[in-house]
């Protein structure tokens, strides 16, 4: 259990510091499709919810949402107090490091408002499909749930780390949706590939 804690912790530190950098994903025509990096870590925290939710129970897996939320609200507070302290005159970078820390700030708030509502809402999913199945399918619960709530986490968290007041409203509605749709996909994408790794989590905790 300490292991999958700070597995999901350390995913979610990661999602918090490296997720504001965009990378092409592919070209649809004259269409480009983006994702952030943090689509490499987002699928492994929703999987652990679920392994936890499934051997420990929603209260406990929404204990673990609740502490998270801790967490991404300390990083965001450190960051605008590190980016408005005063540097040294020994510090040539001052300008470079306030303006990654402080988007690190705003990509806080935006995973910070996201997750409150998809991390909840995955594990009331989840919960609620196991009871309607009566613990059976594994599989379905895992996916269906983590499918709904990425999107929502997806959607809000893209438009709030994204936006920019430079760019008119078209503009930002095309740049956003060129990066929810396949970041969307790619997340359900890897929960479908991860679900042999969610059975395996449950069958390791459950004997613990």
């Amino acid at each position: 259990m300490d292991l999958l804690v700070a597995l999901y912790m350390t995913c979610l530190a990661l999602a918090e510091i490296m997720s504001m950098k965009t990378i092409p994903l592919m070209r649809i025509f004259s269409y480009q499709l983006n994702v952030s990096v943090g689509i490499f870590v987002f699928p492994i925290l929703f999987a652990i919810n679920d392994v936890i939710a499934e051997v420990k129970g929603r209260a406990r897996a929404k204990q673990l949402v609740y502490s998270s939320l801790i967490m991404v609200a300390l990083i965001m507070l450190y960051a605008i107090f590190v980016t408005w302290l005063p540097e040294s005159a020994r510090f040539t970078d001052g300008e470079a490091y306030n303006l990654i820390f402080a988007r690190a700030a705003r990509i806080s708030l935006a995973s910070l408002l996201a997750f409150i509502v998809s991390g909840l809402l995955d594990v009331a999913i989840f919960h609620k499909i196991k009871v309607k199945t009566q613990g059976r399918m594994l599989w379905l619960r895992s996916n269906l749930s983590n499918f709904i709530s990425q999107f929502l986490d997806t959607f809000i968290f893209t438009s709030i780390a994204f936006y920019s007041f430079q760019e008119g409203l078209s503009a930002n509605f095309s740049f956003i949706l060129s990066i929810v749709i396949p970041y969307w996909s790619l997340k359900c994408l890897m929960s479908v590939v991860e679900t042999p790794l969610t059975y395996w989590g449950v069958k390791w905790l459950a004997k613990k």
